[in-house]
């Protein structure tokens, strides 16, 4: 049996959001695994990322998917806290009733110039194959990030997405751009329990009749519903079937 990796954590100042994030990191054993790795990178570090290592660590007990490096972005702050800026990085629209939404253009540009450097300093990862990961308001983040015309990453693990901000604003935000005809080379999961709200659901499936009828260049797009799970019990088998199919 492959050994469980060992969970380390590093802080990052970021002056795209002026905020020091928290990266809790669990890599493979160099001596054991030699890198380049693929690099996951999870919102939501603080409350989420257990449920990531958990599921890598069952994959690679079997043997399921190949060495990567999980990344767990966090704030040092649960959901609920002050400190946590997942409302202001994970949307990409400004609502009036949320005043601090809106910043996710600023993330990316965080996640592209200096946490992916960062990480890279430290560990041997892989330029070609990156991967971003989240589940609800997170999600809607990894979304936004898939739907742009040269987007930095190439695999998608998205579960049980936001799509509902903002009036669905997200759905408009894809069809634009896949009325340019732009190619997304990339590999996107998309997930969610069935026992979760018929909002969840139902934008899920908005979202994947969208795609299936103006299918982006180059993009996969593989889903799944998850019986008996609901928006809080999906998360394991989400991150779990979502990295076997994205780097099996």
């Amino acid at each position: 049996m492959i050994p469980p990796s060992p969970i380390s954590r590093f802080a990052v100042a970021a002056p795209q959001t002026g905020t020091e994030y928290q990266v809790f990191v669990a890599a493979p054993d160099a001596a054991d695994e030699p890198g380049p790795w693929p690099a996951v990178v999870f919102m939501d570090g603080d409350d989420q990322f257990r449920f990531a290592v958990d599921a890598y660590r069952r994959l690679r007990a079997r043997n399921a998917v190949r060495p990567l490096l999980l990344a767990g972005l966090g704030y040092g702050a649960s959901y609920t806290k002050p400190a946590n800026r997942r409302l202001r990085d994970y949307t990409p629209t400004a609502l009036a009733t949320e005043p601090e939404s809106g910043g996710a253009d600023g993330f990316l540009g965080f996640l592209e110039n200096t946490l992916w450097p960062a990480l890279a300093a430290r560990y041997p990862v892989s330029g070609d194959v990156r991967g971003l990961a989240g589940h609800s308001l997170g999600s809607l983040l990894v979304l936004y990030a898939l739907f742009q015309r040269q987007p930095f990453c190439n695999r998608f693990l998205v579960s049980a997405p936001s799509i509902w901000w903002d009036d669905r604003s997200l759905l408009s935000w894809a069809d634009r751009l896949q009325r340019t005809g732009v190619a997304l080379p990339a590999r996107v999961f998309l997930a969610v329990g069935a026992n979760d709200t018929p909002s969840m659901t139902g934008d899920l499936d908005l979202l994947e009749n969208q795609l299936a009828a103006r299918p982006f260049p180059q993009l996969e797009v593989i889903s799944r519903r998850f019986a008996g799970r609901d928006h809080y019990s999906v998360l394991t088998d989400a991150f779990g079937e979502g990295l076997r199919e994205l780097f099996a």
